[in-house]
């Protein structure tokens, strides 16, 4: 796939001025192309995908900065995590590419930087993942500047909130805060950032929401119990798209009622949130 070309720093204004020139797509066009990929394997839609979400990618791979690697370089592996996105993305879920993508972007782009960052050699179990990209952020909520030092209640409030054994989080502790660089090293001509200042965002991702909400939502037994408080269009939605073994597509459903997919999406959308707050109440 042809992408504008980013080969050094040098030339990063120019492709961020490039990719600019890709246009934004409407829900209805995101939907349209995705199909088209997935069910013909159309790489001019698949093209037009991934162009139009290099901005995301980019602004993602700004965040890292902090870690010292070329920007260049992360917005080439954040560009690999999109192509990757675009591949499994599912238009049929109702949701947009983006925050799909966002997932599958940050996730190339950290496994480059923990495989590329030469200060310290950090496994990559999930527990040091979290802790490499997590633990500074922590530890300049606890820790004064003045002393700098974690205190053995500092060790067990971290290890308590990324669910990770003490030791791990003494050992990474060591690894990241006692290297020759400093920390206040500035990262760049361009900026003032600096290794510390390096805040990354702790959101759950997509498949994490996914998840919770799948199993807080839609298990069977609260729906029957919850289907009441939907009116009759709501319940048969609900039902063809979440409770039948082969769940029919937004666009079936679309030639039944006679009205768009994305209208459907937003009756779904509004029944799922209606069922969310009854099954809490049954709960």
């Amino acid at each position: 796939m042809n992408l504008p070309i980013l080969s050094s720093e040098g030339n990063l204004a120019v492709y961020l001025q490039e990719i600019k020139k890709f246009p934004m797509l409407t829900a209805e066009e995101e939907y349209m192309l995705a199909k088209r990929y997935k069910e013909h394997g159309d790489s001019d839609a698949a093209h037009k995908l991934v162009t139009s979400h290099l901005r995301l990618v980019a602004k993602i791979a700004m965040g890292y900065r902090g870690y010292g690697l070329p920007v260049t370089d992360l917005i080439s592996e954040g560009n690999v995590g999109i192509m990757q996105a675009v591949k499994k993305f599912d238009p049929e879920k109702g949701f947009r590419l983006a925050t799909y993508a966002m997932w599958w972007i940050r996730a190339q782009i950290q496994e480059y930087v923990l495989h590329s960052w030469s200060l310290v050699k950090i496994g990559t179990t999930a527990a040091q993942k979290k802790l490499f990209f997590n633990l500074r952020k922590i530890k300049n909520q606890l820790v004064s500047i003045d002393t700098g030092n974690l205190s053995p209640e500092n060790v067990r409030e971290i290890a308590t909130r990324l669910d990770v054994k003490e030791g791990e989080v003494v050992d990474m502790e060591n690894r990241l805060f006692t290297s020759d660089q400093s920390l206040n090293i500035r990262l760049g001509e361009e900026n003032g950032t600096e290794w510390q200042d390096l805040i990354e965002d702790n959101k759950d991702t997509h498949d994490k929401i996914i998840e919770k909400k799948d199993e807080l939502n839609f298990r069977r037994s609260l729906f029957l119990k919850a289907l009441d408080v939907l009116n009759d269009r709501e319940k048969e939605i609900i039902k063809l798209r979440k409770l039948r073994e082969k769940p029919l597509k937004l666009e079936d459903l679309s030639k039944k009622f006679k009205i768009s997919r994305e209208r459907v999406r937003q009756i779904e959308e509004k029944a799922i949130e209606k069922l969310q707050k009854e099954v809490l109440n049954i709960q």
